[in-house]
């Protein structure tokens, strides 16, 4: 059984016990992850769960802006928690549920949207993309930022790791805090920060970066003979086999230097540069590489994936940690806001 209620350890400083940083991590449920995602995401926020106290969650219904399909968002929820338990989440060492398991969340929402102007919100990027498409987006793509914001701030978040063109988001969610502390008192809620993480581009099949929208992604979870194929696909240069070939900026290079040991890599530079060494023998060492890696991750996520009972009880049981959480800064703004009697 995963444990409920574990106590964090905290550092004393001074004489004084210091409250443990939490980091927090909201994953969109859109399918199984690809190699794109698992370089440029899972693995850089799984190395801080040792750093911080970590919480996790699949964001379910921020899917529904787009996603109207039952079955798929289903199945999609259930392929992102197989994804990240066979990655390496430690559901007894974080918290990892649903979204959609902490009603407080919704209640934090419309706080929250009472407190932003219209306008902070039309100049959410999701937003004023579709309308750039030509699009008529729905209410639930105008809102997002306030959920995103209460998903954030609901959890008391010290940090959330985020790329550069995500940091507006958590602006937004930082604005909100700060204004809710300046009308009803300070410490109503936590004020997150930014942990803005390395780019890590990962190039997809054609040298774009990696995407299902350009289908030129790698899947993760393929077999070997499936993995091989896609990897053999990588565009390349056509110089001959005896041709010396500059390795630096290839899409099959950069991907062995994210997935490689740099002494693999500086064995295929060395040998690229000398000549006699083709792109066929870059990418069957990338393959190579990859499967080394991903291998133990594939059977894992099958025999989870499998069992969608099980996953539904570790996500229930991190939900049951995350709403004690929850229920302790809505009661909060509860109280300071004037819905609930001082206790």
């Amino acid at each position: 059984m995963i444990p409920t209620g574990r106590v964090l350890p905290c550092v004393p400083r001074h004489g004084k016990v210091a409250r443990v940083k939490t980091s927090l991590t909201g994953i969109k449920p859109t399918g199984t992850p690809h190699l794109g995602n698992y370089l440029g995401a899972i693995r850089p926020a799984l190395a801080l769960a040792g750093a911080h106290r970590s919480i996790y969650f699949i964001a379910d219904y921020h899917a529904l802006t787009g996603t109207h399909d039952p079955a798929a968002l289903r199945g999609h929820v259930y392929d992102v928690a197989a994804t990240w338990l066979a990655c390496g989440l430690d559901p007894a060492q974080t918290v990892f549920f649903r979204q959609s398991a902490i009603p407080e969340v919704f209640e934090l929402t419309w706080v929250f949207q009472c407190l932003l102007a219209t306008g902070q919100l039309e100049r959410g990027h999701a937003y004023k993309d579709a309308l750039a498409r030509g699009e008529s987006p729905n209410a639930g793509l105008f809102a997002y930022p306030a959920l995103m914001a209460a998903d954030i701030i609901l959890y008391d978040a010290d940090l959330v790791p985020v790329g550069r063109d995500q940091k507006q988001h958590l602006e937004l969610a930082r604005d909100v805090a700060v204004r809710t502390n300046h009308l009803f008192g300070e410490s109503t809620v936590v004020v997150p920060e930014a942990e803005i993480q390395s780019e890590v581009l990962v190039p997809g099949l054609d040298g774009r970066k990696m995407s299902k929208s350009y289908d030129n992604y790698v899947p993760i979870f393929a077999t070997q003979k499936e993995l091989r194929s896609a990897i053999m696909k990588i565009v390349t240069g056509s110089e001959p086999l005896e041709a010396p070939k500059e390795p630096e900026g290839t899409t099959a290079f950069t991907l062995l230097e994210l997935v490689a040991s740099p002494e693999l890599v500086r064995e295929q530079a060395e040998k690229l540069r000398a000549g006699g060494h083709g792109w066929g023998h870059l990418k069957q060492a990338l393959f190579e590489a990859i499967d080394a890696e991903i291998a133990p991750r594939r059977a894992a996520f099958t025999a989870l994936r499998a069992d969608e009972d099980a996953l539904d009880r570790t996500l229930a049981e991190g939900a049951e940690r995350a709403r004690v959480i929850a229920q302790r800064t809505i009661g909060r703004v509860r109280e300071r806001i004037g819905i609930a009697r001082p206790r």
